[in-house]
């Protein structure tokens, strides 16, 4: 394994990317102070309340009203301010993907959207709750990044970088407590892809949370003969197409993973990376065509397949 992450087999420290977040959040309040934060009645559970402590003058609570969150945002980053909304992403960017779309990517203004509780790991709240689809809908965006962090440290990593740019981000984040497995020395940057794990017989390619999923895969495959190579894509928009375009030349093919509808996604992403400029058998592995189910998240991940000793069975039957 790279020296980027620590051994999947110490007692790795389980935490939230929301706290990630909210301590990212807090840092880049006090290193700018045209950094302001919005929140659709969530401040606990998106864990704004660090940085609503720390600086109330600079802190909104808009209420229920996710439309009226991202179009006061907007026009906060017009008048010169660096604004940071969060709600549970069913809702935004679930709800109010017109007015994220009108006001914050047709106009280009730098908007930092956080929408935390997405994937079916959210658990006992059900389909409703459980946002699969935002990967899809805010990659299609024009101006929009889109950024999946692996865990809590980076997601603070990312959230000191979204505060530095001058255009319009998605930060997509889950609920419960996951392995921290990258160290504060792993590189974070925006459009850059990490290669976690080399290898030769096929391309991993993870976003969010999955990555680690998929770390657990390639060691599964290893006793099988299989030398996966693992690269974790924290940003699926702006995609860095060399450093996945040089793995899969070298694997000839490649397995996605995402924590998302497959349709639309991530997955589809490379797929269209691939077709267009280095045609390779892919597959892609994420929720098929269906919405979540109430549950504990554990078992969730794998009612849907998505642990990873059920990914590395996946992974030899599409190679076989």
């Amino acid at each position: 394994m790279s020296k980027l992450i620590k051994d999947l087999h110490d007692d790795l420290k389980l935490d939230s990317l929301r706290s990630g977040f909210g301590k990212g959040l807090l840092t880049a309040g006090l290193e700018d102070e045209r950094v302001v934060a919005l929140c659709a009645d969530l401040t606990d559970s998106t864990k704004m309340g660090l940085f609503a402590k720390e600086f109330p003058e600079r802190f909104v609570e808009i209420g229920v009203a996710e439309q009226n969150l991202v179009t006061v945002a907007s026009g906060m980053a017009a008048m010169g301010k660096i604004p940071f909304t969060s709600s549970y992403a069913a809702f935004s960017p679930g709800r109010n993907w017109e007015q994220i779309r009108t006001t914050a990517c047709l106009n280009d203004q730098p908007v930092k959207i956080v929408g935390s509780h997405a994937g079916i790991s959210v658990g006992p709240d059900g389909a409703t709750h459980q946002m699969l689809e935002d990967i899809a809908l805010m990659r299609v965006l024009p101006n929009m990044t889109v950024i999946c962090p692996a865990d809590s440290l980076e997601a603070e990593k990312a959230t000191l970088a979204i505060a530095k740019t001058d255009s319009p981000s998605y930060i997509r984040l889950a609920r419960e407590n996951t392995p921290v497995f990258t160290t504060p020395s792993t590189p974070f940057e925006i459009g850059k892809a990490q290669v976690f794990k080399v290898g030769t017989d096929v391309t991993l390619l993870g976003t969010g949370t999955m990555t680690y999923h998929l770390l657990i895969a390639a060691e599964e495959l290893e006793k099988n003969g299989i030398n996966a190579e693992v690269i974790h894509v924290a940003t699926v928009k702006p995609l860095d197409e060399d450093t996945i375009l040089k793995s899969v030349k070298k694997t000839g093919k490649a397995v996605t993973a995402e924590e998302a509808q497959a349709a639309g996604g991530f997955g589809s992403a490379v797929a269209e990376l691939l077709t267009e400029k280095l045609p390779t058998p892919l597959k892609r592995i994420g929720i098929e065509d269906r919405f979540g189910e109430s549950g504990k998240p554990d078992e969730l991940m794998k009612y849907f397949g998505l642990t990873g000793p059920q990914i590395a069975e996946t992974i030899e039957d599409f190679i076989r």
